[in-house]
């Protein structure tokens, strides 16, 4: 799964959102790292609804226009819990293969953090 696709799922877990509402929560989840511009964002909700993964849970009329807000299916629900899984088991490997080696910064605690 790439990581658009990933943080949009992942922004739909917790309630359904607009596109704009998405863009903002994918910047969020991403600390800023992911931007999804219009095109990427429906053409990716476009494949996302196909696929079964979203759907639309409704659409209202503001200011003239039409918001559309989507919801996580199941079947996306599911598929994102397991890429979750799969992201979990990398991690685990990347640890273990840096175990004996220094890396500034990594396995310690944060700053403030006891």
């Amino acid at each position: 799964m790439q990581e658009p696709t990933f943080l949009i799922l992942t922004a739909l877990a917790a309630q359904p959102l607009h596109g704009y509402g998405i863009v903002q929560s994918v910047i969020a989840l991403s600390e800023g790292e992911v931007k999804l511009r219009p095109g990427t964002l429906y053409g990716a909700l476009d494949r996302l609804a196909e696929q079964g993964l979203i759907e639309v849970e409704r659409e209202e009329a503001v200011e003239g226009r039409l918001r559309r807000y989507y919801r996580l299916t199941d079947g996306g629900a599911a598929a994102l819990a397991t890429e979750v899984q799969r992201l979990r088991r990398r991690a685990a490997a990347a640890e273990t293969q840096l175990k004996d080696r220094t890396v500034p910064g990594f396995g310690q605690p944060a700053p403030g953090v006891a």
